[in-house]
């Protein structure tokens, strides 16, 4: 395993992995309020066996160069995470997502450590686009693409159904040309 440095201030990016399940779900149970109310993900993992299903979806999906999840931890707590829910490397296009648990917020964690996804698609796998969709609600995160550089594609309206309540959808993206030109 790898802990790659997010800056001085004692932040780590991490893969989160299944045999990491109880921390995950105490990190969940933590971070649920903030992240319940725009995506699915902290529904997914209410007990145990539930958030030890998740990490293995992931840990499958990274197997199959299909996904990959990474935590965040402060000082050693898992305090949010980000990850790549879509990752099709032959049509060169991923997209990245996040959550913080209230512990994690206002130290641009998630900008540095989608940052760091970002490079590494670039970069390292040659990715073409990199997306990020969130909820036209969800100030934070649509905030977040914006300060990654990222253009606002549009808005797939009323095509999220969450909680039994249809959310507008924001697409934000950044081409690989775009990135570097900006580096």
């Amino acid at each position: 395993m790898f802990a790659m440095p997010l800056g001085d201030d004692g932040a780590q990016l991490r893969p989160l992995e299944p045999w990491q399940a109880e921390e995950f779900l105490a990190h969940m149970d933590r971070a649920r309020g903030l992240v319940d109310p725009w995506i699915p993900f902290a529904a997914a993992a209410t007990d145990l066996d539930s958030a030890r299903a998740l990490l293995q979806r992931y840990a499958d999906k990274q197997a199959a160069d299909t996904g990959r999840i990474y935590g965040i931890w402060l000082d050693g707590t898992l305090v949010g995470g980000v990850l790549f829910r879509i990752f099709e490397a032959a049509r060169g296009v991923c997209e990245i997502g996040c959550w913080l648990e209230p512990a994690g917020q206002g130290r641009g964690l998630v900008h540095r450590a989608s940052r760091t996804l970002m490079e590494w698609a670039f970069d390292v796998r040659g990715m073409h686009r990199v997306e990020w969709i969130a909820s036209a609600a969800n100030t934070r995160s649509v905030a977040a693409a914006e300060r990654l550089g990222m253009t606002r594609e549009g808005v797939l309206r009323e095509a999220f159904l969450h909680h039994g309540e249809r959310h507008d959808e924001e697409i934000w993206a950044v081409l690989a040309s775009e990135w570097r030109a900006a580096r």
